[in-house]
């Protein structure tokens, strides 16, 4: 089976258990291929864990899910040391984050300490107790939910955090025959179909090197910088995009190219990926706070705004 069929394939079976959602899983999987970090940002209710727990599953991942409330600490999500009586040493007990998907849910309700925690994970793939170094589970993704900013009880994770999420997606509310598909399952006490497996973590590892291979022109790696730099001098914008935000969207992509079936990118797949990689990477002018929907509307009109190259 192609790569792009075992994408595809996938991305199906995901669609059985979410419905109405189909770029939203799209651009999950190209992340996952990419060895990116996703945030989802949106009101509760609207199915995020649905679409955690199913790719989990069409994955063949080993998932844990951890709800971030104002209680949980570092240690609960790294894990901690324990005496053990019988041979008077220290018994390391793994925490939530030694798995393939970790859904970190609602982590904006927790501590800062606690949000914290998990920046060694995602930007190294290892944990640190103690002084000893432990690494996680290849692959090994984040999938982390959060509420609106603003919401009761919230607290708006650093710059430099949002910085490790490749991209952050907005489900949104279903259209009215998708939630009237929903409601009529469970008035019939229809849960959604069984998802099967698809892939496995090793075929995660594999296609992300053949995403890796995905051919880029100079020309493509030009438009992207020169993308960027315009989000740098645009007055709209306080803060612009990072290095490591034009690396994320290289990465993109390249993982587009291939599940449309390509081994080389094209603009339009800079285009199709920008403003979700981009806009949580950047701070609007703005006073007061512009918001999200305004602030990807300024990246959007940014990266329309530069002339695309012929490839």
């Amino acid at each position: 089976m192609s790569d792009m069929m075992m994408l595809r394939r996938a991305a199906d079976e995901i669609k059985h258990s979410v419905i109405g959602k189909d770029d939203i899983i799209i651009k999950i999987l190209m992340t996952i291929c990419a060895g990116g970090h996703i945030l989802l940002e949106d009101i509760p209710g609207v199915g995020k864990t649905t679409i955690a727990v199913a790719f989990s599953k069409a994955l063949g991942l080993a998932y844990n899910r951890m709800q971030f409330t104002s209680d949980v600490l570092p240690a609960d999500v790294t894990g901690f040391n324990i005496p053990d009586r019988s041979t008077g040493k220290f018994l390391f007990k793994p925490g939530a984050v030694f798995c393939n998907l970790f859904l970190a849910d609602e982590i904006n309700r927790t501590s800062s300490k606690t949000q914290s925690a998990l920046l060694e994970c995602m930007e190294e793939h290892t944990v640190t107790v103690d002084g000893m170094t432990r690494e996680l589970p290849k692959p090994f993704i984040v999938l982390a939910t959060q509420n609106p900013s603003g919401s009761a009880g919230t607290q708006m994770l650093p710059e430099s955090q949002l910085d490790r999420f490749m991209i952050r997606l907005s489900i949104g509310y279903p259209k009215v025959e998708d939630e009237a598909a929903i409601l009529k399952a469970k008035a019939n006490r229809q849960g959604p179909p069984p998802v099967e497996k698809i892939m496995s973590a090793e075929d995660i590892i594999r296609l992300r090197a053949a995403a890796h291979d995905i051919h880029s022109s100079d020309e493509i790696f030009d438009y992207i910088a020169r993308i960027s730099a315009a989000t740098r001098n645009d007055r709209r914008l306080e803060l612009g995009v990072s290095p490591r935000g034009s690396i994320a969207v290289a990465k993109m992509a390249r993982c587009t190219a291939m599940f449309k079936g390509r081994d080389y990118v094209i603009p339009d797949d800079v285009r199709f990926v920008y403003a979700d990689v981009c806009a949580h990477r950047v701070i609007a002018a703005k006073k007061p706070k512009a918001t999200d929907e305004e602030v990807r509307a300024i990246v959007n009109d940014i990266a329309a705004s530069v002339p695309a190259p012929k490839v």
